[in-house]
C-alpha cells in the first residue's frame, strides 16, 4: 500500500474520535437528541468503534488497491455523520435555550427535523453496515480490532528549552561571503549562493542576514522570498513594507520610483532568497541604486544574469563525515544537548548517515525522527534500512525526500493530520501559530483534556512538528520556545500537497497552486481565485483567506466580493476571514456568515469596515474561537454574543473603538481565552463588569485594560483570585496617569495558579503591591514593559521576625523601556536562584549593564548556574 492509504486512513483518526466522543457523551448524560435517536446512536456507536478499530491496528499496507475506494468512502461517511451529529447538538442547543422541548417537538419544524435527522441516521447506520461487510471480506479471522486511542501528544515543552545549532559546517562559507560584503571593494554589489534543495542556502543567508557586524553596516535591510509563483508586484509590496512605507494608493507603475526613491537615501541590504526567475529590466533598474544583494538559487544561470559576477558566486559544499555526524548529534540527541554516549548507537547513526549525501536538510529531519528512539538501537537499524532503501531511489535530493517520507510515517495520526493543514498555505508564506493551531481545534483535529485545554495542545503539536524538522521556526519566544509563527520548506510543502491531493482535502495544479474542486475539504483562498466558483466546493470544512499573500493588501485591486455563494458552505467549521477587504457591504457579508449554522471558528480580525457585530451573531451556536482583534472600527459586540455557550476564545484586543464588552459575558462559562476585556466604571448597567468574571472557572488565559474610567469595587477586589485555573494575566494601563488608576490595580488580588504576568504602559513609580513574590509563589515569567516603576520587589519579610522568607520563583524575566528601574543585575541571581533567562532593554538606570547594552535588546541565560550573556 501506498504512503497515501495509510496517511488517509490515519489523518481521519481525530475527526472520528471527535464524533465518537459526541455519542458517548450524549448516550451518557441522556442528552434529550441521545433520547430522540437512541436506536440509530447507539448503533453508530458501535459502527464507530469498529472504524476506529480498524484504522489504527490493521496493517493496511498488504491491500493497497482494494482498500483505496472503501477508505474514500469511509472518509465520506465519516464527514456526513459528523454534520448530522453536529446538527443535532445544535438542536439541543436552541431547545435549550429557546422553546420547552415538549413544545419544540412537536412542531412542524420539529418534526420536519426529527424525520429527516432520523432518516439520516438510519442510512449512514446502512452505509457504514454495508462497508464493513466489505473491509471484513480482506481481514483474517484473527485479526483484533480493539482501538487503543494514542497518546494525543501529550508531551510538556521543555522548560529548558533547547534548540540545536544550524550552521554546522557553514561557518567559513558565512564568514567568506561576509569578507565580501564588509570588504573595500565598493564595486562588489552581488553576492550569489547557488546549490540544491536542502544543502543549506538560506540557512547561510538568514545568519549573515541578522549578523550584528552586517546589521551594523547597513542602514536598512529586506529579506524577500521570492519563489516559483512570485508576482513583480507582490515583492515590490514587500520591499516597501519593509522600507516602513505604506503601499496603499500606488499603483503598480508607481511602485518601482517608490522603492528607488526610498533606497537612493540609505545603504541597503537585500537579500533575495529562493530566485527561480527574474525580469532582467525590472531587476536591472533596482540594482543601479546601490545597495548590496545577496540572491540564493538552485539555478547558476540564474544568479549569473542577475548580474553576480563568477567569482561572487558561492556554493556551499555538502558537509562531510564529522561535521555530518556532529549536525546529526543536535537533533538525534537533544535529551542530552548533542552529545552520544552510546557506541552502538553511533555506528548506527554513521552508516545512515552514508545516503545524506551531506545535505543539512536531510540530515536534520532524520536526527529528529531518531531522537525518540535513543533506547532502542534496533528501530535506529530498522530506520536505517528503510532509509537506505528510500534515499536510492530518485535524483540528488533523494535523501532529503526519504528523509521526509519517513519522518511523516513516523508521525502519531493526530499530528500527521495537524501537519497536512500546511498544504493550503502558499509558498513561503508565514504562517502565524495562533491561526493553525486555532483551525485545528475549530475542526475538531484536537481534543482539550482534563490536565490541557484543545489550544495548548494546539502549541504542543506545532512545537513536536518543529522538533521534527517538518516545520521551519520563523519566530518564537526565547525563554520557553512557543512558536509564534513559522513557514515550510518547499521540499516538505511538496511533500504533504501530494498527501493532500491522494486524501482530497484539496486540490492543486502542476504549479502546486491550490484550486476549487467539489470534492476539496480546505482551501486558502487568494487573491486571483473567484470566489464564485466557491459554489462547487460545498464539501468544504476549511475556508482562509491568504491575505498577506496577495498582490496588494493595502489597495483596493485586493478586496474581493464574496456573495450569496458562502452560504452554500454548509459544512464549513472553519472560516478565517482576517485582513479581510470587501467591495460587499459588511452587514451583508454577516448575513452570510452567520447561515453557516455548523461553523466553530471565526477569524475577522484587522476588518477595518467591521463597525457592529450584530444581533445575528447568536445564530453560530456551534462557535467555539471568535477573533475580532484589530478591528479598528469595530465600536459594539451585540449582546446576543453572551447566546454562544460553546465559546472557549473571544479575542476583541486591539479594537480602539470597543469601549465595553455587553452585560452577560458571566453566561460563557465554557471561555477559555478572554483578549480585550475592558474594565469600566459601573454607571452603565449594559457593560460587562470585573464581577461577572468570577464565574468563568475555566479561564486560563485573560487580556485586560485599565483606563481612567476603570472602577473596581469592593466586591471585585478579590475576582481575580477566583480563577483557579487562571496561567497568564495581561494588564495594559493604557498609559493612564491618574491617581485613581493605580489605586484600583492596587486593590486586584491576584489568582495564585498565575504562571506569567505582562504588565504594560504603566505609568507609576511604584508597581502594584500584590506583584510581589509571597503573592505570585507559582509565577514563572515576568514582562514589565514601559513602565515607570523604581524598583522591583525582590523578597518578602516575616512581619515578627524581619527575615525574607519568600523569593522569586520566575525563571524568565523580560523589562523593556524601564527608563527609571533601579536594580542590580549582579544580584539577580541571588535573588531569583530559580532564574534562567533575561531580555533587558532601553534600561537606562539599571546597575551593572553595560552602556553598550542600554538600548539594544540583550538576553542572558543560565550557564552551569551562572548568568550568562548570550545575544
Amino acid at each position: 500500500m501506498g504512503r497515501s492509504d495509510t496517511s488517509m486512513a490515519l489523518a481521519m483518526e481525530p475527526v472520528l474520535s471527535g464524533m465518537s466522543n459526541i455519542v458517548v457523551t450524549a448516550l451518557k448524560d441522556e442528552a434529550q437528541f441521545a433520547v430522540d435517536f437512541y436506536p440509530q446512536l447507539d448503533e453508530m456507536k458501535t459502527k464507530l468503534d469498529f472504524m476506529k478499530g480498524f484504522l489504527s491496528t490493521y496493517n493496511l499496507r498488504n491491500h493497497g488497491d482494494v482498500f483505496r475506494p472503501l477508505l474514500h468512502n469511509m472518509r465520506n461517511l465519516i464527514y456526513e455523520a459528523d454534520d448530522i451529529l453536529t446538527d443535532c447538538q445544535l438542536r439541543e442547543e436552541y431547545r435549550k435555550h429557546g422553546s420547552s422541548a415538549r413544545s419544540w417537538k412537536f412542531s412542524p419544524r420539529g418534526l420536519k427535523f426529527m424525520y429527516e435527522t432520523g432518516k439520516k441516521l438510519k442510512n449512514i447506520n446502512a452505509r457504514i453496515e454495508k462497508m464493513e461487510a466489505n473491509l471484513k471480506a480482506y481481514l483474517r479471522p484473527e485479526a483484533n480490532l480493539e482501538y487503543k486511542a494514542d497518546n494525543q501528544g501529550k508531551r510538556n515543552i521543555s522548560q529548558e528549552y533547547y534548540e540545536p545549532s544550524e550552521i554546522i559546517g557553514l561557518e567559513n562559507d558565512i564568514e567568506k561571503i561576509k569578507g565580501w560584503m564588509l570588504g573595500s571593494n565598493e564595486q562588489v554589489r552581488h553576492v550569489g549562493i547557488v546549490g540544491m534543495g536542502g544543502l543549506g542556502k538560506t540557512t547561510i543567508a538568514r545568519k549573515l542576514f541578522n549578523d550584528k557586524d552586517v546589521i551594523r553596516h547597513f542602514h536598512k535591510t529586506i529579506w524577500v522570498t521570492v519563489s516559483k509563483n512570485f508576482t513583480d508586484q507582490r515583492i515590490m509590496r514587500g520591499m516597501l513594507k519593509q522600507l516602513g512605507m505604506k503601499c496603499s494608493g500606488f499603483e503598480k507603475r508607481e511602485l518601482l520610483p517608490q522603492i528607488q526613491k526610498m533606497l537612493s537615501d540609505n545603504k541597503c541590504l537585500i537579500v533575495m532568497d529562493d530566485v527561480w526567475e527574474m525580469d532582467l529590466h525590472w531587476w536591472g533598474s533596482l540594482c543601479s541604486q546601490g545597495s548590496f544583494f545577496i540572491i540564493t538559487s538552485r539555478k547558476k544561470d540564474v544568479i549569473k544574469k542577475m548580474g553576480v559576477e563568477h567569482s561572487r558566486i558561492h556554493q556551499p559544499r555538502p558537509l562531510d563525515k564529522e561535521e555530518s555526524w556532529s549536525l546529526l548529534c543536535k537533533y538525534a540527541f537533544s535529551r542530552t544537548r548533542g552529545q552520544c554516549y552510546d557506541d552502538g548507537l553511533e555506528t548506527e547513526g554513521r552508516k545512515i548517515l552514508e545516503k545524506c549525501g551531506g545535505l543539512p536538510l536531510a540530515i536534520k529531519t532524520i536526527g529528529a525522527l531518531l531522537a525518540p528512539k535513543v533506547d532502542s538501537p534496533s528501530q535506529w537499524e530498522e530506520i536505517g534500512q528503510d532509509f537506505h532503501q528510500l534515499a536510492t531511489q530518485g535524483d540528488n535530493t533523494a535523501s532529503v525526500t526519504a528523509s521526509l517520507k519517513l519522518s511523516y510515517d513516523d508521525l502519531p495520526a493526530h499530528l500527521k493530520s495537524c501537519l497536512l493543514c500546511f498544504s493550503i498555505f502558499p509558498e513561503d508564506f508565514t504562517i502565524h501559530a495562533e491561526q493553525i493551531v486555532l483551525w485545528w481545534v475549530g475542526e475538531g483535529l484536537i481534543l482539550g483534556d482534563e490536565t490541557k485545554t484543545a489550544i495548548e495542545l494546539g502549541y504542543e503539536y506545532l512545537s513536536q512538528l518543529a522538533s521534527r524538522c517538518l516545520i521551519e521556526v520563523e519566530n518564537r519566544r526565547v525563554y520557553d520556545g512557543m512558536i509564534y509563527s513559522c513557514k515550510m520548506h518547499d521540499l516538505v510543502r511538496d511533500m504533504t500537497i501530494d498527501i493532500a491531493k491522494d486524501e482530497a482535502f484539496g486540490s492543486f495544479d502542476e504549479q502546486c497552486n491550490q484550486k476549487f474542486t467539489e470534492d476539496s475539504r480546505w482551501l486558502g483562498f487568494t487573491s486571483d481565485m473567484d470566489p464564485k466558483s466557491l459554489k462547487n466546493s460545498s464539501k468544504l470544512r476549511a475556508l482562509l483567506l491568504m491575505s498577506s499573500h496577495s498582490a496588494s493588501p493595502d489597495s483596493s485591486s485586493d478586496s474581493v466580493s464574496f456573495d450569496w455563494t458562502l452560504k452554500l458552505l454548509r459544512s464549513l467549521r472553519v472560516l478565517d476571514f482576517s485582513r479581510l477587504h470587501t467591495r460587499s457591504p459588511v452587514d451583508d457579508l454577516f448575513k452570510w456568515i452567520c447561515s453557516l449554522k455548523r461553523l466553530a471558528y471565526l477569524n475577522l480580525s484587522g476588518v477595518v469596515d467591521l463597525k457592529e457585530v450584530p444581533y445575528l451573531i447568536g445564530k453560530l451556536r456551534n462557535l467555539r474561537t471568535l477573533v475580532l482583534s484589530e478591528c479598528n472600527n469595530l465600536a459594539k459586540l451585540d449582546p446576543a454574543i453572551t447566546n454562544l455557550k460553546k465559546l472557549i476564545l473571544l479575542d476583541v484586543g486591539y479594537c480602539c473603538r470597543l469601549q465595553y464588552l455587553p452585560f452577560g459575558l458571566e453566561k460563557l462559562v465554557n471561555l477559555q481565552e478572554l483578549s480585550g476585556f475592558r474594565m469600566v466604571n459601573q454607571a452603565n448597567k449594559q457593560r460587562c463588569r470585573l464581577l461577572e468574571l468570577r464565574n468563568l472557572k475555566q479561564l486560563r488565559v485573560l487580556r485586560m485594560n485599565i483606563n481612567e474610567k476603570s472602577e473596581i469595587l469592593e466586591n471585585e477586589c478579590n475576582v481575580l483570585s477566583k480563577l483557579e485555573k487562571l496561567k497568564v494575566l495581561v494588564i495594559d494601563a493604557d498609559d493612564c496617569k491618574d491617581k485613581s488608576v493605580f489605586e484600583n490595580l492596587d486593590r486586584l488580588s491576584p489568582p495564585p495558579s498565575l504562571k506569567e504576568l505582562y504588565l504594560k504602559r504603566y505609568r507609576h513609580g511604584t508597581l502594584p503591591k500584590w506583584i510581589n513574590p509571597k503573592q505570585l509563589s507559582s509565577l514563572l515569567y515576568l514582562c514589565l514593559e514601559n513602565v515607570d516603576a523604581v524598583q522591583l520587589q525582590m523578597s518578602t519579610k516575616s512581619e515578627s521576625e524581619g527575615i525574607s522568607t519568600s523569593k522569586w520563583k520566575l525563571e524568565g524575566l523580560r523589562l523593556k523601556y524601564m527608563t527609571y528601574l533601579q536594580l542590580d543585575l549582579k544580584n539577580l541571581q541571588q535573588n531569583m536562584p530559580s532564574l534562567r533567562y533575561v531580555e533587558v532593554s532601553f534600561c537606562y538606570s539599571m546597575e551593572n549593564l553595560p552602556e553598550s547594552d542600554k538600548l539594544l535588546p540583550t538576553i542572558w541565560r543560565k550557564n552551569q548556574g551562572i548568568l550568562v550573556r548570550t545575544q
